[in-house]
């Protein structure tokens, strides 16, 4: 096995890159990213916290990675040590976050759609996490409020009304998964780990939603990295062997 390529990073995306959206990675995935981190040093970079990441990648996902991501960095795991958080609460202050949850869960409570369940907002360290659906749906009310909403576009309209009433606030809107959206600081979207990842000259990200308005959007389209629209797990494996695996 050829020794590690010194400043080179593959930088994953979790949902619909390495793992079926909210679902577990397979025991091939898993496998394969053990193998090519052989290769290069490798990171993951989600917008979930590290307790959504570890169902999905593992317990033991701090070790299993160079680098772990959660929440778009802002909560940073090296080598399984903790090396950098950041708190949305202290950077807006209580009563701009309650005047902006307020208004949300009052736009929630108007609006008619088929399926509420529970959970509208999650508040995680450094993002708010919002979901007309509410996030206990099961799995079959996922998918069935991901294609009523790519019809009526409920997401799209609801982040346009909330960056309209809230642009003072500075706030950037995010669409991924299959039932929400993220709410963040301008700047704290996945871009916000670069910060981590200076000692790399080149470093490749694979996400699946890299268009414009999409999660994986800012960091895919950054000068730091050379960016890589993945549609599946399996493409993802596929671009990876083609980029670091093949024999010369």
């Amino acid at each position: 096995m050829a020794a590690r390529k010194q400043g080179l990073l593959a930088l994953f995306d979790v949902d619909g890159t390495l793992t079926a959206p909210r679902k577990a990675a397979t025991p091939q995935m898993l496998e394969f990213m053990r193998e090519l981190r052989k290769v290069v040093t490798v990171g993951v970079v989600g917008g979930s916290d590290l307790s959504k990441i570890s169902e999905q990648l593992g317990k033991t996902v701090i070790d299993e990675y160079d680098y772990v991501f959660s929440e778009n960095g802002l909560v940073a795991h090296k080598d399984g040590k903790l090396i950098g958080t950041q708190s949305l609460k202290s950077f807006l202050g209580g009563e701009k976050l309650k005047e902006f949850i307020n208004f949300t869960l009052h736009y929630i409570a108007d609006l008619d759609i088929p399926i509420k369940r529970g959970t509208f907002i999650e508040f995680r360290s450094g993002m708010l996490n919002i979901s007309p659906i509410g996030r206990n749906c099961s799995q079959e009310e996922r998918d069935e409020f991901e294609r009523y909403d790519k019809i009526h576009n409920i997401r799209p309209k609801m982040v346009s009304v909330l960056r309209e009433k809230f642009a003072h606030l500075n706030l950037t809107f995010s669409i991924g998964g299959q039932i929400s959206f993220d709410v963040f600081p301008q700047g704290w979207d996945k871009t916000y780990c670069l910060r981590y990842l200076d000692d790399f000259n080149e470093i490749h990200f694979f996400g699946d939603k890299t268009y414009k308005g999409g999660n994986d959007h800012e960091i895919f389209e950054s000068e730091r990295t050379v960016g890589h629209t993945v549609t599946s797990p399996e493409d993802t494996m596929e671009k990876c062997k083609a980029l670091f695996l093949a024999k010369p």
